[in-house]
């Protein structure tokens, strides 16, 4: 029987190593530069030279004045946290539903997911807005500057994602096992949770980092649906980045300092969850 080649055996490994150390050089200068930029003194950035006569290590210190930064960072992450738990327990609930039971409209309802990742955000800007301006006018309720309009609305992008990747998912996991669970006496209920919660928990550490990553880097909604006390860190760097224009002396260290920390936080998850991510990636595709 002849031997399977390995992956990595398809291309020779001068070529391997050629094509690994592009990659890296295509992912790393970037950063690299950007924090090069960070602790370069703002005078310096426009002269060309690549290193700073001197370098600006207090951009760190002034920018959390300077940006807002903490302030930002928190309602990120209140407002993304949030936005992920809500997102992956209510698509482990309908995944687990389309792929346990048989019912009417079930595939018009999954193709139905897959249409609204088509639609650009931009064309549901206005309409959004006046729904909440509408039921804020007819309720008397606040809601546009708040956390929860701007969690619900997350929740659009992230709640069809984080369904359709649980519903791969779970049609991965054998019925049997939930079948035998549910013969010993437990109910749906506790066959869900004992059962194929922990054998879903890659796909769901999968759609709760996606699903955060969409509230995280969300600037368009965020930018009109939030106050002032309630923006979150992008919508704080981009409103920094506007100031820079026309400006005496643009502020370009303090705004890559500010980039560099406000990365940190999804960098910490990835690498705190990368055990799960690989593993959630890959076996949602492969059935059981």
């Amino acid at each position: 029987m002849k031997k399977q080649r390995d992956a990595q055996d398809i291309l020779p490994r001068p070529v391997r190593a050629i094509v690994i150390v592009v990659l890296l050089a295509i992912a790393l200068i970037p950063i690299a530069y950007t924090l090069l930029l960070s602790i370069t003194p703002d005078a310096e950035i426009g002269s060309g030279n690549l290193i700073p006569s001197q370098w600006a290590f207090d951009n760190y210190i002034q920018m959390w004045s300077t940006v807002n930064l903490a302030e930002g960072m928190g309602n990120s992450l209140i407002i993304s946290g949030i936005t992920s738990v809500i997102a992956v327990v209510l698509a482990v609930g309908a995944a687990y539903v389309i792929t346990r039971f048989k019912f009417r409209g079930r595939l018009t309802y999954l193709y139905s997911l897959v249409g609204l990742q088509t639609v650009p955000g931009v064309m549901l800007l206005l309409p959004i807005f006046v729904l909440f301006s509408s039921i804020q006018a007819l309720l008397h309720l606040q809601l546009v500057g708040t956390y929860p309009a701007v969690i619900i609305t997350d929740l659009t992008f992230a709640l069809p994602f984080a369904t359709w990747l649980m519903v791969s998912y779970l049609g991965s996991i054998p019925v049997d096992l939930e079948e035998a669970a549910l013969v010993d006496g437990a109910t749906r209920l506790q066959a869900l949770w004992r059962v194929i919660v922990p054998l879903a928990l890659p796909g769901m550490v999968v759609a709760l980092v996606f699903s955060f990553l969409t509230g995280w880097n969300d600037v368009l909604f965020a930018s009109v649906l939030t106050s002032p006390e309630t923006r979150t860190i992008a919508v704080q760097l981009q409103a920094f980045s506007s100031a820079q224009d026309g400006g005496a002396l643009p502020l370009y260290g303090q705004l890559m300092g500010a980039a560099i920390v406000s990365a940190l936080p999804v960098i910490i998850l990835y690498m705190v969850f990368q055990r799960y991510l690989v593993g959630g990636l890959t076996a949602g595709g492969v059935k059981g």
